[in-house]
C-alpha cells in the first residue's frame, strides 16, 4: 500500500497566501489573518484512537487521512463525498501531490476507497471525483467494493484552454452505494430551466413549463450532465484560494439528491471547507478531513461565516436554476436595519 506521505512531498516553507497577495478591493475571496488562523486552530480536532461519532459531528480533522480512516466510528457515514488529489503533479499550499505511474495511482486510491466500506452503512452513497487522467483508476477501483450506479461528468468553465490540444473542462464524480437500498430524492434536485420552445396544448395552455412573471420555465429531471455550474472565482462570495475547490452548488446537488436532514456527510479530503458548508447549510451533520492546517482553518471560518449566511449561489428557495440566470433569480431583501436576510423576494 502506497501511504499518502511518501508521495506527498511536504516544503517547509508555509505560505499565508491571504497575507502575501495584494486584492483588488472587489475581491471577495475568503482569507485568513495571522489572529483568524490561531483562532481557529482551537477548533480543529486530532484523533489518536477511536472516535464516538457524537465526538467527531460537525468537526473538522486536522490529519493525514490514512491516519484517521481506521479511528471513524463504523456504519456512521450516510453520504461519503471525496475530491482526492488527481493523477497530475500539483501544489495545494507548500505541499505537493506528484504524478504517478498510473498502476501506483491506482494504489494510492485503493489504499483509502478500501477502507471506506467499514464506516458507511449499508445505505450509504458515495461520489468520488476525478478528472479524464484519473477517471478510469477510480471506476476500477470502486467497482471492487460499490455498486456503481452512474459517471456524473459536469462543466467547468475555466482557463484559457490548450493551442494543440482540445480544452479540458470537464470533470467527472463517480456515484456509487453500498447496497441496492439507498437514498435518492430527485425532486430535490430537479433544475429550473428557461423555454426556448414554449409548445402548448390544443387548448393553449402551457405544455410542460409554466409562466410567471419573471419568464417562462420548466422543472427538468437531473441527468449526469451538469453545465449549470460555474467554478468559484475572485467576486463569488463561496471563493477561496484552494486550487481546486469545488462549487458550493455542486455539493448542494449531491447531498440533497443522496442524504436526508440530519445525515452524517463525510469528506476525507475537505479542502477548504465545501462540503462541510453546504452540509450545515442544508441542514445536515459533517465531519471533514484535511491534512493541511490552513485550508482546515478556512473551513472552520467559512462555517462560521454560514451561520450568518444560508445562501448557495444557483439555489434559491429550493430550485436549482441554469448558469448566468441571476437576473431571473430572487434575491434577498433586508430588514429595517438593512442587514440581510433569508426571506426572499421577487426582483
Amino acid at each position: 500500500m502506497i501511504r499518502q506521505y511518501n508521495i506527498v512531498t511536504i516544503l517547509r516553507k508555509e505560505v499565508l497566501l491571504s497575507e502575501q497577495k495584494k486584492r483588488a478591493p472587489r475581491n471577495r475571496t475568503i482569507t485568513l489573518t495571522t489572529a483568524e488562523r490561531e483562532q481557529f486552530k482551537t477548533h480543529l480536532v486530532r484523533l489518536d484512537g477511536p472516535a464516538a461519532l457524537a465526538a467527531i459531528t460537525n468537526k473538522t480533522i486536522c490529519q493525514d487521512v490514512f491516519a484517521v480512516l481506521q479511528w471513524l466510528p463504523s456504519h456512521s457515514v450516510d453520504l461519503l463525498f471525496a475530491d482526492p488529489p488527481y493523477n497530475l503533479s500539483k501544489s495545494f499550499n507548500g505541499r505537493a501531490f506528484s504524478e504517478l505511474p498510473p498502476d501506483q495511482y491506482e494504489e494510492w486510491l485503493d489504499g483509502w476507497i478500501s477502507e471506506l466500506p467499514r464506516i458507511l452503512k449499508p445505505t450509504a452513497s458515495v461520489y468520488i471525483c476525478g478528472d479524464w487522467r484519473s477517471s478510469s483508476a477510480i471506476h476500477r477501483v470502486v467497482e471492487k467494493y460499490f455498486i456503481v450506479r452512474n459517471r456524473i461528468t459536469w462543466e467547468r468553465e475555466k482557463g484559457r484552454g490548450a493551442k494543440s490540444n482540445w480544452k479540458n473542462s470537464s470533470e467527472d464524480i463517480w456515484f456509487c452505494t453500498v447496497s441496492p437500498d439507498y437514498t435518492f430524492n430527485v425532486d430535490a434536485v430537479k433544475l429550473k430551466r428557461r423555454v426556448i420552445a414554449p409548445y402548448t396544448t390544443e387548448k393553449g395552455e402551457p405544455k410542460d413549463w409554466n409562466e410567471s412573471g419573471n419568464g417562462r420555465f420548466r422543472f427538468t429531471h437531473p441527468s449526469n450532465l451538469w453545465t449549470d455550474l460555474t467554478v468559484p472565482f475572485w467576486s463569488m462570495p463561496e471563493n477561496t484560494d484552494h486550487p481546486t475547490q469545488k462549487p458550493e452548488k455542486l455539493l448542494a446537488k449531491i447531498i440533497l439528491a443522496s442524504s436526508n436532514e440530519g445525515d452524517v456527510v463525510f469528506d476525507p479530503f475537505l479542502g477548504s471547507g465545501t462540503t462541510s458548508v453546504a452540509a450545515k447549510k442544508l441542514n445536515r451533520r459533517y465531519i471533514g478531513v484535511e491534512i493541511d492546517e490552513y485550508y482546515s482553518c478556512l473551513a472552520e471560518k467559512r462555517l462560521m461565516q454560514a451561520e450568518i449566511d444560508s445562501t448557495i449561489q444557483g439555489y434559491v428557495e429550493g430550485l436549482f436554476w441554469e448558469r448566468n440566470s441571476l437576473a431571473k433569480q430572487k434575491k434577498p431583501t433586508k430588514t429595517r436595519d438593512n442587514r440581510k436576510t433569508n426571506q426572499l423576494t421577487l426582483i
